[in-house]
């Protein structure tokens, strides 16, 4: 066998890919007469099942994030803390801020600590 022989043949795939590209006209939307009874039925029927099959398989995958999302919602307990100041007045009459921490859940609620339980 000829050393040449492989990249001949990937020299000619690559020659008759790159030649098959020019055979089709951009312009041009399908090798039918658009303007024909036939051709523009089957144009509209098929626009119209790609439009149900791309609703149906939009729909699915909806419902199916939905799910995940409702399924997954029982468990985020994202929590943050908001900083407050308040102003206290000292035994020797000077005003300082002090801080106060609020725990908020993911909503935006107040998270209250639990009291202790009296004896």
């Amino acid at each position: 066998m000829n050393s040449q022989f492989p990249v001949r043949i990937a020299l000619s795939a690559v020659l008759a890919s790159g030649l098959g590209g020019c055979l089709g006209d951009p312009n041009r939307p399908g090798l039918t007469n658009p303007r024909q009874p036939g051709p523009a039925i089957g144009q509209a029927v098929g626009g119209t099942v790609g439009a149900v099959g791309g609703n149906v398989a939009g729909a699915v995958v909806g419902i199916g994030e939905g799910a995940t999302a409702a399924a997954r919602a029982p468990f985020n307990n994202t929590r943050r803390v908001i900083r407050t100041w308040r102003q206290e007045t000292t035994r020797d009459g000077r005003v300082i801020q002090v801080p106060v921490d609020i725990e908020i859940d993911s909503l935006g609620r107040p998270i209250e600590s639990p009291k202790p339980a009296k004896k």
